[in-house]
């Protein structure tokens, strides 16, 4: 049933650009939380998906997967928001909620989760994501923003971040000395090194050139740059990381990396790469669940971190994705999407 009628900008075709476009949201259930959206990340697999480049992209498509917003309404079953409330979504809106992963708090691996966008709800309504005015979603799916945590620094917590702190908080309170490698410095990258030096970890940056090692070392207090190019600087990490968090949206050789881990190593591949990679695998770490979701908004304020975003309107989107696939912005686009003219 159709609820509310809002404004979001959706791409048409596989060019990927995006424009004003008027739709309807889901009639609000008993344990609907309606909200109205701040800010909204930008990711790149946004990108990769408004191309019909992963998956199958269904058109018009709103994309948009790390939303902040206010709490305009709620069912008359939800108890775990009120009105007024600051709240977040992040890559999902449903799942099953009765299978072994759903009931361990892993739901993002659930054989039924439902996208956040290009997906079809339990109801047979399409999903469309958080470039636009409001959205409806279950309480279930729904985390609240710490009030110490600006809601468009919590943007991209929501994916990117919840992205490297899912496989990385096993190694929180370890005894030992943690050695890790961050494979790519963009949005995902820069909040992985974040996340590695409060957790105490010695954090080496990987990147293909050399053009990042002063912010990755000053800026982000990175111990140390590798440059994949250098043969002999990789020679002399051989056997020297305890994990790797592998962030590259792109196609990319996995394996001139693995002889840098050590015995019983561990590389945590995140990034969404639209081309298989030349290596054997079954799968990775896949976002993470609502309760690490909510753990990382926490962590955040606890740490007192602080995402490195640029702020654009909405009619500045289209320029964002271009300047994003030539990795030009340090590290995340965040959507003001209240303050922005959506018709």
């Amino acid at each position: 049933m159709e609820g509310r009628k809002v404004t979001g900008w959706a791409a048409r075709d596989s060019s990927g650009i995006l424009s004003p476009y008027s739709f309807h949201i889901r009639k609000t259930g008993p344990e609907d939380v309606v909200f109205k959206v701040l800010y909204c990340g930008v990711d790149h697999s946004d990108l990769h998906q408004i191309k019909n480049e992963i998956h199958i992209t269904t058109y018009p498509l709103v994309p948009g997967h790390e939303v902040v917003g206010k709490v305009m309404e709620v069912g008359s079953e939800v108890t775990k928001f009120v009105v007024g409330d600051i709240v977040g979504v992040g890559c999902m809106v449903g799942s099953c909620g009765e299978c072994l992963c759903c009931k361990t708090n892993r739901e993002q691996y659930c054989n039924n989760m439902v996208f956040t966008y290009n997906a079809i709800y339990k109801d047979g309504s399409f999903t469309q994501g958080g470039f636009s005015s409001a959205m409806v979603v279950h309480q279930n799916y729904v985390v609240s923003i710490p009030e110490k945590l600006a809601p468009e620094q919590a943007a991209p917590l929501l994916c990117a971040g919840v992205t490297a702190y899912s496989p990385m908080k096993q190694f929180i309170g370890c005894k030992t000395a943690i050695k890790a490698g961050i494979l790519g410095l963009g949005g995902v990258g820069h909040l992985g090194v974040l996340i590695a030096k409060a957790m105490g970890h010695h954090v080496t940056v990987i990147s293909s050139s050399d053009k990042k090692r002063e912010e990755a070392l000053t800026d982000l207090g990175a111990d140390c740059y590798l440059v994949s190019s250098n043969s002999d600087e990789m020679k002399k990490l051989t056997n020297s990381l305890d994990y790797i968090l592998d962030t590259v949206p792109v196609n990319h050789r996995l394996q001139d990396y693995l002889p840098l881990l050590r015995v019983e190593g561990k590389i945590f591949v995140v990034g969404a790469a639209p081309e298989p990679l030349q290596f054997s695998a079954s799968g990775g770490s896949f976002i993470g669940s609502i309760q690490e979701t909510q753990e990382i908004l926490d962590f955040w304020v606890e740490k007192r971190l602080k995402t490195m975003i640029e702020v654009v309107k909405m009619d500045y989107v289209n320029k964002a994705f271009e300047r994003m696939e030539k990795n030009d912005v340090r590290y995340r686009f965040v959507l003001d999407v209240a303050g922005s003219n959506l018709e």
